[in-house]
């Protein structure tokens, strides 16, 4: 039996909020974006399948079976709706999960999410899969940033530590070479984003490097979007207070009714 994923558990409210981070990365990430979140909520911050204390779970090889596995565990600790915020590969692995199960999902906040465009710099997170010391994972995070923003030190050194990891390396060379193949990643189709009803807020870098911020043009009329100047693909670093408040007020927001899906008939 594989173990469970691991999730790290933050502060106590009526409002519990789900963070995914992004590929490469670790819970640990967060740290400052719940800081600014807590009190008054509960937080669970994820480590996705393949990635640090979730490395041998269940769910490993992608965004699809990454989103089945972490809505079974949310099923498994008996948790109402939750809010979904994700970054990047999060950011598709929680428009995943929100599409599969919507009546489970409050609120969904995508920052530089994966899956809303083919482009995707392949180099670059080839060379952030293989990155092992200090030094290159600092640079690695650095070109995903904005000009003027510095990885936190804590940041490179959680995920130094994780990349310590028995065949942890191994794993991401493995997923980046899948997840960028011909340097390009598979996208969500704009009819079914249409089909969400919860409340949905897509933040993005004007400089990302990764993702290109283009690919926020064409959302549905209904989703809300920022756009954070100057800054890069790394936005839980490089603007955790911001990104604690769009989360806040997104989960205060009303949702709509529901569309059918695309294709499907009328009730």
């Amino acid at each position: 039996m594989l173990p469970s994923l691991n999730a790290a558990e933050h502060g106590a409210g009526s409002k519990t909020i789900v963070l995914l981070h992004g590929f490469g990365s670790c819970h640990e990430i967060w740290r400052d974006v719940i800081s600014a979140l807590l009190p008054g909520v509960r937080v669970l911050a994820y480590d996705l399948p393949g990635h640090g204390n979730s490395l041998e779970c269940d769910g490993n090889g992608g965004a699809k079976p990454a989103a089945r596995a972490i809505l079974t565990d949310l099923a498994d600790r008996r948790l109402g709706k939750v809010h979904l915020v994700g970054h990047s590969m999060g950011g598709a692995i929680a428009t995943l999960m929100a599409l599969a199960e919507p009546e489970r999902v409050a609120s969904l906040t995508l920052l530089a999410p994966g899956g809303f465009g083919p482009e995707i710099n392949g180099p670059l997170l080839r060379r952030y899969a293989a990155a092992a010391d200090r030094d290159e994972i600092h640079a690695c995070l650095a070109a995903m940033s904005g000009s003027g923003s510095l990885p936190p030190g804590h940041v490179v050194e959680a995920l130094f530590r994780m990349r310590q990891r028995p065949g942890q390396l191994q794993i991401l060379v493995d997923t980046a070479a899948m997840m960028t193949k011909d340097d390009r990643q598979g996208v969500i189709p704009g009819e079914r984003l249409e089909t969400l009803g919860m409340p949905v807020m897509v933040v993005w870098g004007t400089d990302d490097p990764v993702l290109p911020v283009d690919q926020a043009e064409g959302l549905p009329a209904h989703f809300r979007l920022h756009h954070v100047l100057k800054a890069g693909h790394m936005l839980v670093e490089e603007a955790p207070d911001l990104i604690a408040e769009v989360v806040r007020r997104n989960t205060r927001r009303r949702g709509r009714r529901p569309r059918p899906a695309f294709g499907a008939a009328a009730s």
